[in-house]
């Protein structure tokens, strides 16, 4: 698939914003990311302070109670810059929320010919959406050495790394309510690289704070439009 569809399929995303229903998703999506960010990061002080304490010693500047700083007004500033790398896995969370809703008002306006489909079970979405999770975070740590070794490409190899991963599971969920769980994943095997493309176009942005908030309902509906495209829209029967 060129990037000029790609590309495509996300401007068509962008211009059902308007959209009531899409429009109240979008809200509930950007609320609920901010509020999962917000979350990890307070997780993430709290970890920082039980590994190193309040305060921590120096060399040269001696005692420096930078916990208490990052919780001050200076805590946004801090938050936004982290997620940069806290918004994928938010991103991934969003996904299991928003999918259902934001593929289906997606194909109610541009592929109104398909018929109604049920939702995936709560149990099945939070199975999935804990398993890749997992694999999100492993993958990601074990990056990590990639960024030491090879620092001026780290950003590269983190939208890489990601893009894979969030094009993976996108896809697939997309395309698990129309042809099932098997098929979801010969396709995605089949149109792989594709797939990858869309991801790292995806990851990109996700690295930019405050609009990496609208990124995962805009992903959703990206990757309903080029599932579609990728199937024919389901051959229009």
């Amino acid at each position: 698939m060129a990037v000029g569809v790609i590309l495509q399929s996300f401007a068509l995303a962008l211009s059902q914003a308007g959209d009531r229903r899409f429009r109240r998703v979008l809200f509930l999506g950007i609320v609920l990311t901010f509020a999962l960010l917000v979350a990890t990061y307070a997780a993430l002080l709290v970890l920082l302070q039980w590994l190193v304490g309040d305060s921590a010693t120096l060399p040269l500047i001696g005692e420096v109670t930078w916990v208490g700083e990052l919780v001050t007004w200076s805590s946004f500033f801090a938050m936004m810059a982290l997620s940069v790398f806290l918004m994928v896995p938010v991103a991934s969370a969003i996904t299991s929320f928003f999918l259902d809703d934001v593929a289906q008002a997606v194909e109610d306006r541009h592929y109104p010919h398909l018929p109604a489909v049920p939702r995936l079970p709560i149990p099945e979405q939070i199975k999935d959406s804990l398993g890749f999770l997992g694999v999100l975070i492993g993958a990601n740590i074990v990056a990590l050495v990639l960024y030491v070794l090879f620092p001026p490409f780290a950003l590269f190899i983190f939208w890489g790394l990601n893009g894979f991963l969030l094009g993976r599971e996108y896809y697939t969920l997309a395309a698990i309510r129309r042809v099932g769980r098997e098929e979801a994943k010969r396709l995605r095997g089949r149109n792989w690289l594709s797939i990858w493309a869309a991801g790292v176009l995806m990851a990109v942005p996700l690295s930019v704070p405050l609009v990496n908030l609208v990124i995962p309902i805009f992903g959703a509906a990206t990757f309903t439009h080029i599932f579609h495209r990728l199937t024919g829209g389901l051959k229009r029967a």
